[in-house]
């Protein structure tokens, strides 16, 4: 049995490979530092180096986690602007789940009263009701 994806193979795109630093401050979250390399390694300065923050914030359905792109062009920067990006991020991700706790609510499906009524169980078992 064969289908499309047996043929298929992941490969990277050697012209946007990043090296990745971690940093956290082991309370609030991390910053990842991606900084662009070549394929053999060496750093890539026509590319822009990326920040990343990532927190967790804490639903009754356990810990979710946020990731979300730091504007900054050094790491004290990323640090600073860490605080506003997080709230801004996690007001998104509430908003989004919000968005599909709604689209899921809409999407139930409930018959109505005739469609829906439950079957006589002396129906089922091929038995006609004493009267």
């Amino acid at each position: 049995m064969s289908s499309t994806t047996d043929d298929r193979q992941a490969t990277m795109d050697s012209t946007q490979i990043y090296l990745e630093e971690t940093f956290t401050d082991r309370k609030v979250g991390t910053i990842r530092r991606l900084t662009p390399v070549a394929a053999d390694g060496s750093a890539d300065s026509a590319r822009p180096v990326i920040f990343v923050g990532q927190a967790q914030v804490m639903t009754p359905m356990g810990a979710v986690p946020i990731s979300f792109e730091l504007d900054a062009a050094t790491l004290s920067a990323a640090v600073e602007k860490f605080g506003a990006a997080a709230e801004q991020a996690v007001h998104q991700t509430m908003r989004e789940l919000q968005e599909m706790r709604r689209e899921q609510a809409s999407s139930l499906v409930i018959p109505d009263a005739a469609g829906g009524a439950l079957p006589n169980p002396s129906d089922l078992l091929g038995r006609r009701p004493r009267r």
